[in-house]
């Protein structure tokens, strides 16, 4: 199955995990798009091009404040999957509860699990 055309968002993280995931993403979703957003106005604007949101569960950058979780909550129900990339598992239920997608722990970013989150979360099986 093709993945051109999907566009994912790396919201909130810092320049070494972005780094990180951009490589695990563009690995695990051939073809992907990756893009890093580190200001609410960012997310805004590209918002409607979105695919994903793979959220930091402690925002870097210009956001209101720095809950990923609370980022999560407050996205329209339109908008696209919201996933916390955190290694805590209770924050990543948080999420879930939130009104996101189950996401993953940095420390296994490269793993199986990962792979598996990101596609399902893309509706790609």
């Amino acid at each position: 199955m093709s993945t051109t055309g999907l566009e994912i968002a790396l919201v909130g993280h810092c320049g070494p995990d972005s780094f990180a995931l951009q490589s695990s993403v563009m690995g695990f979703v051939p073809g992907s798009v990756v893009h890093r957003l580190d200001s609410l106005e960012q997310l805004n604007k590209m918002m409607p091009q979105l695919s994903l949101l793979l959220v930091n569960r402690v925002l870097d950058g210009q956001f209101a404040n720095t809950s990923g979780i609370d980022l999560i909550r407050e996205l329209n129900p339109e908008s696209p999957p919201a996933m916390l990339i955190s290694n805590f598992p209770e924050s990543l239920q948080e999420a879930v509860e939130a009104g996101g997608v189950m996401g993953f722990g940095k420390r296994g970013m490269r793993s199986a699990e990962a792979e598996q989150a990101l596609k399902n979360a893309l509706n790609l099986g």
